[in-house]
């Protein structure tokens, strides 16, 4: 049966409908749904210079890899006219009825994956709209815990905690929630990646993991305790180890993903490795979530100077996992 994934642009005023629209130029394997303004695509793809055909998308759409310049989508209408690179809070409403059917047509089995475009949370946010990211909304909408995964050849990081303030993460690192993000992150290697005994890289809170406890107490009091607890149960989990040699080669050959503490403890080395060919994975959720690794980009919506790669390497993770045996 022919794969199908609902895609979500965006924010408008970004680069998303242009990857959209450039996408569409090539024929591929899998249907792909668009959740957009209609209109908005059609002047996106003018003004990129290519052609392209909207198809009405419903329920009942046969499903059929999609042609060359064409795109089937779900209509959702805008708030405001767009203007390329020029943020319009009427248009917060928007994006988060895109995403909101998105998920809710994965939930359905309508659609067997979601991939992502950029957002602007700050945007959103002044709209009077509360929105701290993808990964927080698709955890209220699927009433799940999910954990945030970020790969690119060579590299998997996964995240204990994701967008908080630095102030905050010590105190969001409990015994218990550190022990459901392994698990979520040992389920989820072995359901949609086929790992079978998954080897997980630890990374400790602290410069030098804590040093004993000279730099702190939490790889003593909370992290070790865990990784014990779960190692009983023949789980393959090495550290805490210091956030700085974690991600030497030598030791990254041996593992299937490390798992830092925070969001810019691992992110930045997966980014520096792989920025732009690197996907935002969505773990412990009912559905399949993908996403680009970059934002909106507002200085380059409406010309043809965005990159594709991390676009396409979202949508072909998600065709792994749709066709993972798990």
């Amino acid at each position: 049966m022919t794969p199908r994934l609902v895609i979500t642009p965006g924010e408008p005023a970004g680069i998303g409908p242009d990857l959209l629209v450039r996408l569409a130029q090539e024929a591929g394997a899998a249907q792909l749904v668009a959740v957009a303004d209609p209109d908005l695509l059609t002047a996106r793809a003018h003004a990129l210079g290519l052609p392209l055909r909207c198809h009405p998308f419903a329920a009942d759409t046969p499903r059929r890899p999609s042609a060359a310049a064409e795109l089937w989508v779900a209509p959702v209408s805008l708030g405001a006219a767009v203007l390329p690179g020029r943020l319009d809070a009427a248009n917060a409403a928007y994006v988060l009825e895109t995403l909101r059917i998105g998920c809710d047509g994965c939930l359905t089995g309508t659609f067997d994956a979601l991939v992502t475009g950029p957002i602007h949370k700050g945007i959103i946010n002044s709209a009077g709209l509360h929105f701290t990211g993808h990964t927080e909304f698709l955890a209220e909408r699927c009433h799940a815990q999910p954990v945030m995964l970020l790969a690119t050849p060579g590299l998997r990081v996964a995240l204990v905690t994701t967008h908080l303030p630095l102030s905050q993460v010590s105190a969001a690192i409990t015994g218990p929630h550190l022990r459901r993000v392994i698990e979520v992150l040992h389920a989820d290697l072995s359901r949609r990646f086929g790992i079978a005994a998954p080897r997980i890289l630890v990374c400790g809170l602290n410069p030098h993991a804590g040093e004993g406890g000279y730099l702190g107490m939490e790889e003593i009091e909370v992290i070790t305790p865990v990784l014990n607890d779960l190692r009983e149960r023949g789980w393959d989990l090495v550290g805490p180890l210091p956030a700085d040699t974690a991600f030497l080669p030598e030791r990254l050959a041996a593992a299937d993903v490390v798992l830092a503490m925070y969001h810019d403890q691992g992110l930045p080395v997966l980014k520096h490795l792989g920025f732009g060919q690197a996907v935002n994975i969505t773990l412990g959720l009912p559905i399949i979530r993908t996403s680009v690794d970059h934002g909106t980009a507002l200085d380059l919506a409406g010309t043809d100077r965005a990159d594709l790669g991390s676009l396409h390497a979202a949508i072909a993770a998600a065709l792994v996992m749709v066709d993972a045996p798990g």
